[in-house]
């Protein structure tokens, strides 16, 4: 069966991994490169604590678990569990979310000033937070191109697809540079782009403007072991010493449509923040990106076929945790395989046809 994808994110990677260890001849086209949209923008924070409701709190908590199964498979190096350590929340508001969380049965540990002192030395302590340690910080732009490289798919980089190509109510491939790519399945994955790929063959994709700003700073020595949020401020430390960070307060509820400052100067009140909460650090930051994230019209992911036969697509936020859970499931349909229960119970929420008139 060839399949093409559209977009090489950490969703299109993660199909294409998941379809070519079953058989399938992959082809991956993406107008400028790997992981150079919103996959390589993104925070890197699996995770299920941050959820919309409890269907969607499942969803989540799932995807943690295809994610060990991915590396189990794949081999993969770029996951760290790493787990988080959460203080967002203050009095009746921490209560809440501690015990909303655990009556869904996530595992999470409170912890006292002393003990998160032990376990981040180098951060502002608070009075308590909330521990979840099945998080994990992602890297995904390694990530995005390590799945590829293990998918054997052909890749075709700054090439733009200009439509879906559909001969009787059934796709036959994709309109590229030159001519026609045939395939006899198409799934596009390609972010904020979908919406106008989709819209060529009369799927509707309402989409939100939702910039984010992500900050990176100059490296530093080794100072933290977990993703880290505080009010106001989310932040990690990637391998190679530089501390990310979103410049939005309250990133994971962000819904603002448009950037409110210059970009240096969102940096500037981040680093501020940073500052107070990593006070014996001497921080500078070093580059600041903005990037569209996908965010469906509901705020909920976009999962299955749609329009005509053989076309699917894969449209979420947040992407880094959902990616190798949609990739299990949507691997399974394009290839007419069933799914369990289970799966279909976890997906059903999320298909297309809710967009469609």
């Amino acid at each position: 069966m060839q399949v093409v994808i559209i977009g090489a994110g950490i969703i299109g990677a993660t199909l294409a991994c998941q379809l070519g260890s079953q058989g399938a001849k992959v082809t991956v086209i993406d107008a400028t490169g790997p992981a150079s949209g919103a996959t390589g923008r993104s925070f890197g924070w699996a995770n299920a604590s941050c959820y919309a409701d409890e269907a969607h709190y499942h969803l989540r908590r799932e995807s943690l678990h295809a994610y060990r199964r991915l590396a189990a498979t794949s081999g993969v190096s770029d996951i760290r569990w790493t787990g988080c350590l959460c203080w967002e929340e203050t009095g009746d508001a921490f209560d809440a979310q501690a015990n909303a969380l655990s009556a869904l049965g996530y595992d999470l540990k409170e912890i006292d000033r002393a003990a998160f002192a032990e376990l981040e030395p180098n951060v502002s302590p608070p009075k308590r937070a909330l521990m979840f340690k099945t998080e994990a910080a992602i890297e995904p732009v390694a990530l995005t191109q390590t799945l590829l490289a293990h998918s054997n798919a052909r890749l075709m980089f700054g090439c733009r697809v200009s439509g879906v190509v559909v001969e009787n109510g059934a796709v036959r491939g994709v309109r590229v540079p030159g001519g026609t790519l045939p395939a006899d399945r198409v799934i596009v994955a390609s972010g904020t782009g979908s919406q106008a790929i989709l819209a060529d063959v009369g799927v509707h994709l309402p989409m939100l403007d939702r910039p984010g700003v992500i900050l990176k700073t100059k490296p530093v020595a080794a100072i933290l072991n977990h993703i880290l949020v505080a009010p106001g401020q989310e932040f990690r430390q990637l391998p190679d010493g530089t501390i990310l960070a979103p410049t939005a307060a309250n990133h994971q509820r962000d819904d603002s449509d448009q950037v409110a400052e210059r970009l240096d100067q969102s940096a500037d009140i981040a680093m501020e923040r940073l500052r107070n909460l990593i006070p014996d650090t001497a921080l500078e930051w070093a580059s600041v990106s903005l990037a569209q994230r996908p965010v469906p019209q509901d705020g909920l992911p976009v999962i299955g076929a749609c329009g005509p036969e053989g076309l699917f697509t894969s449209v979420m936020h947040s992407g880094i945790t959902l990616a190798p859970l949609a990739a299990e499931i949507l691997s399974k349909e394009v290839l007419d395989q069933s799914l369990t229960n289970s799966q279909a119970d976890l997906i059903a929420p999320y298909r297309p046809d809710r967009f469609q008139s």
